[in-house]
Parts: C-alpha cells; structure tokens; sequence
C-alpha cells in the first residue's frame, strides 16, 4: 500500500509566499515610480528650462547618479536592518518626498521663469540646480528597494540568482510602464505636477499598506504625510507656473504631451502664444491686424526673390511646417486671398489653442487644412505642389535637426513647384551667426539660391532658398512693379525685406541626416550669448 503525503503547506510557508508576493507588487511599483518620475522631471524643468539634449543629459545623468547611490546604500541597509517594516519605512519616505518635488520646486521654477523672461542666467541657472537637487533624497531612496527586497526574498544562498534575477525582472517591467504610461496618457490629462502626486501616491498606499500588515498602531503614525502633502498642493497649485507679465490676462494655461502652453492677452487686444520656457512668442493675433512687425512678416516676402514680374497672382499654394497659431496662414489668407494652404503641427493641443484663440479654424480660414503630425514624416503623404514652403518649427534655441539637413531640404525641394521657394526662421546673435551660416551651406546644397533676411529687433533670421537661379535684386524689382497694385500690407513687407537684407556667412558645416551637431552648435551659440553682453541690446530693443 502506497501512502501520499500531505502536500497543504504549512501557516508559515504560506505566509512566506504570500509575503513574497507583496515584495514583488513593492519592488514593480518602485520600478514604475521611478521611471515616471523620471520622465515627468524632464517635463518639469522642460516647461521653463526647455527639453534640450543638454537639460535630458542633466536629468537622466542625475537620476542614474542618484540610483547607484541608492543600490549601494540599500544593500547594506538591507544587511543591517534585514525587516519588512524598514523596507516599508524607506518606501512611505520615498513617496512623501516624491510628492514634495512639484511643490517645493513649482516657487523654485516661477522665480525660474521671471529669471529667463529678464536674462538673468545665474539665476535661471541656480533654479536648474536646485530642481535637480530635490530629486536626490527620494530617487536615492527609490534606488534601495530591489536590493533590498533582494535581501528579504533569499531563503537559500543557492537560490539567490534565481531571486535577484525575478526582482530586477519585475522591477523593470515596472520601469516600462512608468515610462509609458505619463507620457502618453497621464501627463496630457492630468498635467505634470498632477503626475508626479498619482505616482507618489501610488507608491505611497503600497507601502501603507505594507506597513498596515506589520501593526495597524504603527501605520497610522504616518498618515501625517499625505495630509502635509494635500495641504501643500493646495496652497501651491493656485496659481500658473508662469504669471503673465503686467499688462497682460492670462486666457490659457495648458499641458499638452509636448508643450506646455500659454495663451495670453494684452491690454490692446493682442494674443500671444507662448510655449513652455515663453522665450518665443509662437503666434500673435488680433482682430482687426495682419502685420506684427516680427519674424512671421517675412515669410510673405519670400517668393518675390524669383525673376520679375512676380505678382501676387502667381503664388498658388503654400505649406507652413510649424504652424502653431495659425499666425503665418493668417497673413497669407490677407493677402493672396483663399488660396490652397497645408498646415502641418505636432501638438494637438496647440491647434485646439489656435482655433480657439487665434482664429485658426475653418469659418475663419477655409483654406487651411490642418495635419497633426511631424514636419517631416507627413512630406510624404502630401501630393501638392507648394509656391513657398514656410519652416517654421523654432523652438527657442534650438531647431528640430531633422528639419535641418541636406535630405529634408531634398524632400521639401521634390515638393515644389517650378518657381517655389523655401523660406526657414533660424536663430543668431548679434556676434554669432554660426548656425544661420551652417544652414545657408546646408541649403546651398540642394539649392541654387539661398537669400538672408535680419529680423529688425529680434535674434533671428529668415533664410530663403529658391528652387530656380534668382538675384537678390529681383526683389526690389518686382517691389518696384507692384508698387501700386500690390496690397499695402505686402509692399510694407517687401520695403522692410529689402531694407534688412544681409549677405551671406560661410561654414565648414553640412548638416546630414548622418551628422547634425545642431543642439552642439545651439549650445555655444547661447553660451557666447551670455558671457558676450548681447542680453544687454536684447533688453534695449
């Protein structure tokens, strides 16, 4: 007779496993957390510092600083305090101070934004330090859990690569999610300050709850973090993360997967779009004007560098790359009338802003078709031929480099008609014209024309590429022609266009889809800005 054994497994066993358990739901959601508080670090200092590849390396360098510290201290804490409710510790303290990041750092980034919007660069770049700075304690902490679950899960030193192995497993499947999951869903609809609370939050109920099961009396003793952290936000959240200046209401404020986006209103009526960091205006309207005296004015003199007679009758077609408010596409429709017009825009928030406030919907312009997409993927789905093709996806400093190289101008060239023109806005200083001549030469490959244009009172300058042989003379010419059938509007541009007329630099570099040094170049560009005392002309004009 064969006798079975009792297979149910003991109180103790079951608790141990049931205890395992708990540690892999602690060490995911600490994966999670860390990597969504990650990402949404870059999109708070994003909102007033940019998103550069110098603000990325910032964050994600830190960040991994700060977690090998947390791995190395978290193994030896686990080796002296090898307990649950210490772990659980460490977790309820690394939420609360997670939390406290958007709070305390939200003053830190206001001052931050006042610093940009008057050049004060020491300053500005404190504020980026301190920011910084708060994530060092919690992302430290975070750092701890997988070792230290590593420590309470081994039973069995042979089983001890089978157990690390399965929590750096779970872990960073965590890490997948928060990477995910903010970008993608949580930070377009709640915002970033809103994300950084639900993730810390989160985290913070698993280790309650964890600490809940090692005595009830204990857990309650730490709900005075959460009340702390409601009490702040309140207090902290009341106001936008960028005042409007005096003079100005503030109609927008809005944090989209992209940007975070401002709308504000001057006393006379004018509407500006402001993105992120608001060094640039994007886009400005008004009910009864067409012409700002800025960059987006420019744009209109571009195809009368073709041979006279040029007429107005003679632009067919237009396709603004950035197109933002609707400010360009406006202007056009001003002057040349209901003509065929393609705007293309990555956010989708910045086009419900642009209808909403600027205009920028079908009553207003029947022409313009609006395409959510990016600049250069949707090239290829576009079957028209474009008299002018207007690049203007600036994002102060910096340019997106893939709009910048030889095989974009290629693709943007194949899109035009015999007679077409490309007109691209491209930032410089006073002193320092590295990145308009690097463009000219990178233009000048595919074109055989390139013409510049300085933006009186501004740092930036039009580039014009022409698809046939053209003089920068034919410009006056055909102002001369027109001038006394062409729209005032247009004959103001053009006089102004021919007035700011500038030669053209030289570079040793080409920008390829293989090498675009572009942010590089940006970055000592705005270097030399800082240490020249060019912000000084900057305040002037």
């Amino acid at each position: 007779m064969v006798y079975l054994e009792n297979q149910t497994e003991s109180p103790s066993v079951t608790q141990k496993k049931q205890s395992h358990r708990y540690l892999y739901l602690l060490v995911f959601t600490g994966g999670m957390t860390t990597l969504a508080l990650e990402l949404s670090a870059s999109r708070l200092l994003g909102n007033v510092f940019g998103t550069s590849n110098l603000v990325w390396a910032n964050v994600i360098g830190l960040i991994l600083l700060y977690l090998t510290a947390g791995y190395f201290i978290g193994g030896r804490w686990a080796d002296r305090s090898p307990y649950a409710k210490t772990l659980y510790q460490i977790v309820l303290w690394a939420a609360f101070l997670g939390a406290l990041i958007p709070l305390v750092a939200r003053p830190v980034l206001t001052t931050a934004a006042v610093a940009f919007a008057d050049l004060q660069a020491g300053l500005a770049l404190g504020s980026f330090i301190a920011v910084l700075v708060l994530f060092s304690v919690p992302i430290t902490l975070l750092g701890t859990i997988s070792p230290f679950a590593i420590r309470l899960a081994i039973e069995q030193v042979e089983d001890s690569g089978k157990v690390a192995g399965r929590i750096y497993a779970i872990s960073t499947l965590g890490s997948l999610i928060g990477t995910f999951l903010p970008v993608l869903f949580i930070i377009p609809t709640l915002g970033t300050i809103q994300t950084f609370l639900l993730f810390a939050g989160v985290l913070y109920m698993v280790g309650f709850v964890g600490i809940w099961r090692e005595g009830k009396a204990q857990a309650l003793r730490w709900l005075w973090q959460p009340v702390l952290v409601i009490i702040l936000a309140l207090i902290v959240l009341s106001g936008p993360l960028r005042p409007p200046p005096d003079g100005r209401t503030l109609l927008l404020e809005d944090e989209s997967a992209y940007n975070y986006i401002q709308v504000q209103e001057d006393e006379r009526g004018y509407r500006y779009l402001l993105l992120n960091e608001g060094q640039g205006v994007h886009s400005i309207w008004h009910p009864s004007t067409f012409i700002y005296e800025g960059t987006w004015d420019y744009f209109l003199a571009a195809p009368y560098f073709n041979a006279p007679p040029y007429t107005p009758n003679d632009v067919e077609s237009v396709l603004i790359i950035g197109l933002a408010g609707g400010t360009i596409a406006r202007q056009y429709i001003h002057v040349y009338g209901d003509i065929p017009i393609d705007g293309v825009e990555i956010d989708p928030d910045i086009v419900a802003a642009g209808a909403q406030f600027f205009d920028m919907n079908k009553r207003a312009m029947p022409s313009l078709t609006v395409y959510v997409e990016d600049g250069r993927y949707v090239l290829g789905a576009l079957k028209r031929q474009y008299s002018i093709i207007a690049v203007d996806a600036y994002r102060p400093p910096y340019i997106p480099w893939h709009l910048t190289t030889v095989e974009f101008f290629q693709e943007l060239a194949d899109k035009l008609a015999d007679d077409g023109v490309v007109a691209i806005n491209v930032g410089r200083t006073n002193s320092d014209r590295r990145l308009v001549d690097a463009l000219t030469t990178t233009m000048l490959q595919v074109f055989p024309n390139v013409h510049a244009i300085d933006v009186p009172h501004s740092f930036n300058t039009i580039l014009v590429a022409t698809k046939q042989t053209t003089s920068w003379e034919y410009l006056k010419q055909n102002l001369d022609m027109l001038a006394e059938t062409a729209p005032p509007m247009l004959r103001t541009v053009l006089e102004r266009s021919i007035a700011s007329l500038v030669p053209l630099g030289q570079s040793d570099i080409i920008f390829t889809d293989n090498r675009a040094p572009i942010e590089t170049l940006v970055d000592s560009l705005v270097l030399n800005f800082l240490l020249s005392g060019d912000t000084d002309q900057l305040r002037r004009d």
